[in-house]
């Protein structure tokens, strides 16, 4: 089904006229802070102090491994057991909360035996939203199509991965060309009422803004649900379309596999042996089951 103009326009208006949308910057850190206490899988709540909360359920990282989410100069750190709790504790103490997701900071005070990030958090605000012009030639199809699936198939399994596009919850906005899809972009719904997006472009049809069409398309359906979209990014790429679209970064998140000592620090010998960020399954919205801190 393609995007019917005045629909379109129906809801531009709707975003741009809201004042309940025009979310200023405490606004969305206070949304992006409930949405990561809620994932941490234990009563926690960002600090400016490093403060290590044990617990084996976190989301904020594969499961035995240490998570970091730093938002607003402010952090939150989970460890799978008590061990690794102190470790991290003592080595990290006294830091300044951003320092926290840097990998050469993480690999000079921890044993670190493998890495994933630091991948930026940014979050974007209804009122800021920058619409992209175009949108009448997004054509919106069902997650599971086949048409999906087959332009999924075509793609460097490494970037589907990444994009995580395979996962998302909403309807998927694709830009076709000559031989099929071009781009697609969509959202997977987290907790806490997030839309954390996800856009991929086929290599030949890069450089041409179908990201950014396809994401605006998706942002326009997420925030008309009341969603706070969220985008997850590395790749300077990408952190420039979101940009473009108005997302603000307020922070970071890394995760990292530690050797626990018991009794807590010693030396570091080596470097940490980094790899790509990659996506970690969320649970389904009724699979989640976890204790939530009260907001900051």
């Amino acid at each position: 089904m393609i995007l019917e103009m005045t629909l379109v326009a129906g809801l531009v208006g709707q975003l741009s006229s809201s004042e309940d949308g025009m979310v200023q910057l405490p606004g969305l850190v206070a949304r992006a802070r409930t949405l990561w206490e809620g994932l941490a899988g234990a009563p926690i709540a960002f600090d400016s102090a490093v403060r290590v909360a044990v617990s084996r359920q976190s989301l904020l990282c594969p499961p035995g491994w240490v998570g970091i989410v730093v938002i607003d100069r402010e952090a939150i750190v989970t460890a799978p057991d008590q061990d690794t709790a102190r470790t991290v504790q003592d080595a990290l103490a006294g830091l300044p909360a951003p320092a926290l997701t840097d990998a050469a900071v993480l690999g000079a005070r921890l044993p670190v035996l493998e890495l994933l990030g630091p991948a930026t958090l940014a979050y974007l605000a209804a009122g800021e939203f920058r619409r992209q012009p175009g949108q009448e030639m997004v054509e919106v199809i069902p997650a599971r199509s086949f048409a999906l699936r087959q332009f999924l198939s075509a793609i460097d399994p490494m970037d589907v991965e990444e994009s995580g596009l395979a996962e998302i919850t909403s309807p998927a906005f694709t830009v076709r060309a000559q031989r099929g899809i071009a781009a697609a972009a969509g959202y997977h719904d987290w907790p806490a009422q997030v839309a954390h997006l996800s856009v991929l472009t086929a290599a030949p049809a890069r450089e041409r803004g179908y990201a950014r069409l396809t994401a605006s398309a998706a942002i326009t359906h997420a925030l008309l649900r009341g969603k706070l979209p969220q985008w997850r990014a590395q790749a300077l790429a990408s952190r420039r379309v979101a940009r473009s679209l108005g997302f603000r970064e307020l922070g970071a998140q890394v995760s990292i596999h530690v050797q626990a000592w018991p009794g807590g620090q010693r030396e570091i010998e080596g470097a940490p042996r980094e790899r790509d960020y990659e996506e970690f399954a969320l649970p389904k919205n009724d699979e989640l089951a976890l204790p939530r801190a009260e907001t900051p």
